[in-house]
């Protein structure tokens, strides 16, 4: 039997620009399918620009108040009993429930109020005001 001269031996080479084009390819899938997973539906509504805006994406009910004064929770429309009935069956549920209003820059400041005081009336006292980053 014969036996190879250990010093012969070629060590095998790693070829790394194939690795590579690789782990970009999944880095590029990833933060496609991350950014899909984030989608919010809601209405379309001009909300009031501001400088120190913060992205929160932990709240549970996203309602909307539109120009015409409609309300909206997520994308479906909703009358204001029916909006502060479900607000109470889900405060119930989660103790840290909290409502994030996204009014049109249109909208009046009393009508705001009045939607925040009926659900501070209902038990709610987490609120979010929407808008944009300027």
């Amino acid at each position: 039997m014969k036996l190879r001269n250990p010093r012969n031996f070629e060590k095998p080479e790693i070829i790394i620009i194939p690795m590579i084009d690789i782990m970009f390819f999944l880095l590029v899938f990833f933060m496609i399918s991350t950014l899909s997973m984030v989608d919010l539906k809601t209405t379309d509504v001009n909300l009031p620009k501001a400088q120190n805006v913060q992205t929160n994406l932990s709240v549970t009910y996203l309602v909307t108040i539109r120009q015409d004064g409609s309300l909206w929770l997520q994308d479906k429309p909703i009358g204001v009993e029916d909006l502060i009935r479900r607000a109470q069956v889900e405060q119930s549920k989660n103790s840290k429930f909290a409502v994030a209003i996204r009014a049109d820059e249109k909208v009046e400041y009393k009508d705001l109020m009045g939607l925040m005081d009926r659900l501070k009336g209902a038990g709610i006292t987490r609120f979010a005001l929407a808008a944009e980053k300027k």
